[in-house]
């Protein structure tokens, strides 16, 4: 029985945490959860009309998935709702169904759907560990493209014009061919609401501290900026009459809770709709994962990702289902979440209350609410994915990191954000397979004095005209095979009065059926030229495949418990023992 519960609560972390929860921790997720609808609220519908959805599915797409989440997840951390990413994937992934007479909502519901159902999926099979295979460049390089992507995508709506595309070139071609049709209205509109929102989030705070309000109440107003110029925008759209003069407003948003909705049961779309939706599911996954590993450094816990995935999947599929479109953990909201003092993933249930009430009773006062407006809050959002000190940084790290953030950054501006990312994850790809088949490898020689073998490029040691040792830094298979096999020949053929190599295995975790093979062809290439093949401090797991061949049958040579040992053996007048140190006599 007690295995059983046990196996229910890491299914339903709220099993764990519920029969604890009490009053002092409603009150600080109480006030956290209002924080976060505050910052929620105007974000939701923002993001909505950028996902090519109407306003109003923005709010639902912060209540049932919030609610779904606060069941399954682990972390009161994670904020989860619309992400500006996610937003602009979906937009791209049905925009083409939509041009062809596809219904826009019904085909990015099927697609919420999907994308949850994948995730879910991977949760069930445990493949949490999808995440490590986008290296960190890829992610910088992708969010960084898309932050500006997104930025150039709403200007359009700030000059008072539609210009839409699907690479930052169709974009900018767009704007500059209806750049004479600006109205000026909108844009003076959008750039005061852009000048405020760039203001409150670089100095707001500071200020109000400044003029002696406390730093609790400065954080909570600096962070209800964009509700403040939400509500700003409205009245001032209203009273002067803006919408008469060509400022494009929101309009009718239809009042009350979502219904449940059902997905296209259609084959062909599922089918044309997998690879956007598996995309969709990789990025919403990389970027909850990395938000909770990043407050999990914080506060000292663990993370399950597989969790993670699950809770992530069926909050998707919840959105689906009422109606909304593909959510993750935003990391903003996160950190207001973390810094609010939310206490346990009942902040998430509080937040879809919150947002339930708004949907029922302020979406009548919408009407006038701006699209320059919306658009100013996602633009200072998107921003704030670009990560231009992420590629100095990497530059003076790895020419390979920077060459995969540039060409992500390219793949996303030229090609559109599925091409892009798809370009980058086949980027990753190869320069793990890059590394993998070209491992670290270094000749070694003894640290005078010592029983220690070092590079002998980075150190001063000892050399043998006899014997030569090669240490090989990684796991041996098919990929490198081929170039272990021509480092240790050619190691023969360029000192040819070698008569002992020994291969230094202590970074070696595992051999596969071809590496082998091709250190089976060393073996006797060495051998017919009087050189005998040694091994040295092989790992247990490595010795084990070794002895379920024929190999050490076969090996011209020995296997060495230490490298020392080897050399020492092998050549004594030159590798000696290091002599034992004496004491200090009373």
């Amino acid at each position: 029985m007690a295995g059983a519960a046990t196996a229910l609560k890491s299914y339903f972390p709220v099993l764990d945490w519920a029969p604890r929860y009490n009053a002092r921790l409603f009150t600080e997720d109480a006030l956290a959860a209002a924080i976060v609808t505050i910052m929620l609220i105007p974000q939701s519908l923002a993001y909505a009309l950028m996902a090519g959805m109407p306003a109003q599915t923005g709010l639902y797409a912060s209540i049932a998935p919030l609610l779904v989440y606060a069941a399954l997840g682990v972390s009161a951390s994670q904020a989860v709702g619309p992400v500006a990413i996610t937003s602009l994937m979906t937009a791209a992934a049905s925009g083409r169904f939509v041009a062809n007479g596809a219904d826009p909502v019904a085909t990015t519901v099927t697609l919420a759907f999907l994308v949850g159902a994948l995730l879910f999926a991977f949760g069930l099979l445990r493949l949490g560990f999808i995440a490590n295979f986008l290296s960190r460049p890829i992610i910088s390089g992708f969010s960084t493209a898309s932050g500006v992507l997104i930025a150039a995508d709403q200007f359009g709506h700030i000059l008072g014009v539609k210009a839409k595309g699907d690479s930052i070139i169709n974009v900018l071609t767009g704007l500059w061919r209806k750049l004479g049709e600006t109205n000026l209205p909108t844009l003076y509109l959008g750039l005061a609401v852009l000048a405020f929102l760039l203001l409150a989030r670089l100095r707001a705070r500071k200020f109000l501290i400044a003029i002696g309000i406390p730093e609790w109440p400065a954080a909570l107003a600096a962070r209800a900026a964009p509700l403040i110029a939400v509500v700003g925008s409205i009245i001032i759209v209203k009273f002067l009459g803006l919408n008469e003069k060509g400022v494009a407003v929101l309009g009718p948003t239809p009042r009350g809770l979502p219904h449940l909705t059902a997905p296209i049961m259609d084959f062909h779309l599922w089918m044309e709709l997998f690879r956007p939706a598996l995309l969709i599911a990789i990025i919403s996954y990389v970027q909850t994962i990395s938000v909770a590993r990043t407050f999990a450094a914080r506060s000292g816990k663990g993370v399950n990702p597989d969790q993670e995935l699950i809770s992530l999947g069926a909050a998707n599929i919840a959105s689906g289902a009422t109606g909304a479109f593909p959510v993750a953990v935003g990391l903003s909201r996160s950190v207001v979440n973390v810094d609010a003092g939310a206490k346990t993933p009942a902040v998430s249930a509080y937040v879809a209350v919150g947002v339930a009430l708004a949907a029922m009773y302020l979406t009548p006062y919408l009407y006038f609410l701006p699209k320059a407006a919306l658009a100013a809050t996602i633009i200072i959002a998107a921003l704030s994915l670009v990560d231009l000190g992420a590629i100095k940084r990497t530059l003076k790290f790895s020419k390979a990191d920077f060459a995969a953030i540039i060409a992500t950054i390219l793949g996303v501006f030229l090609l559109g954000v599925e091409a892009g990312l798809t370009a980058g994850v086949f980027l990753s790809i190869l320069l793990l397979l890059h590394r993998a088949s070209r491992p670290h490898s270094a000749i070694v020689g003894q640290v005078p004095g010592t029983e220690h073998f070092r590079n002998i490029i980075r150190h001063d040691v000892l050399t043998s005209p006899i014997a030569a040792s090669i240490r090989i830094d990684g796991d041996l298979f098919f990929g490198n095979a081929g170039f272990v096999e021509e480092k240790l020949l050619g190691l023969a053929r360029e000192n040819p009065q070698l008569k002992h190599i020994v291969l230094m295995a202590s970074a070696i975790n595992s051999i596969d059926s071809t590496a082998l093979e091709a250190i089976e062809t060393v073996n006797m290439s060495l051998g017919k030229n009087g050189v005998t093949l040694h091994f040295a401090e092989v790992k247990g797991p490595v010795m084990d495949r070794l002895k379920r061949s024929n190999f050490l049958d076969r090996l011209t040579g020995k296997i060495f418990l230490s490298e020392f040992e080897a050399m020492h053996q092998l050549d004594p007048d030159t590798f000696k023992r290091p002599a034992p140190a004496t004491g200090m006599g009373r």
